[in-house]
């Protein structure tokens, strides 16, 4: 029998696709490849890509009955965090530290809560 290599992308709906792909082209930096989706080739990912269920009433989704949640990786939290509240993003204040890693979170123009988390030295 096969095995699973790997997740192959998050897929969520949005009202407007295009605006909501150019909003996270500038506040995040990623660009999208021919095809028009976001990708983030294997010569570029820095590490493990996880899969987690979370139960329906978790809070850590945000607001209303959002049942996805994103996770970026990213290489300066703060530095990203800053720049967002700079440009006028709603960023959570809150922002935690782990043994692992620090997180932080931000809400995209859809209502989407996004998780940012700098992995720990170690752990990059």
């Amino acid at each position: 029998m096969g095995k699973i290599t790997g997740l192959g992308g998050a897929f969520l709906k949005a009202k407007d696709p295009q605006a909501l792909y150019a909003w996270y082209e500038q506040h995040l930096g990623i660009r999208r490849a021919e095809y028009g989706s976001f990708s983030f080739p294997k010569e570029d990912v820095s590490g493990d890509t996880v899969l987690a269920f979370f139960p329906e009433d978790a809070e850590s989704f945000g607001r209303g009955a959002k049942t996805a949640r994103l996770n970026f990786r990213v290489d300066d939290l703060d530095g990203i965090l800053d720049a967002m509240i700079a440009a006028g993003v709603e960023v959570d204040p809150k922002r935690d530290d782990y043994g692992f890693g620090k997180f932080g979170w931000f809400t995209d123009p859809e209502g989407n809560r996004v998780e940012l988390w700098e992995p720990a030295a170690e752990e990059k």
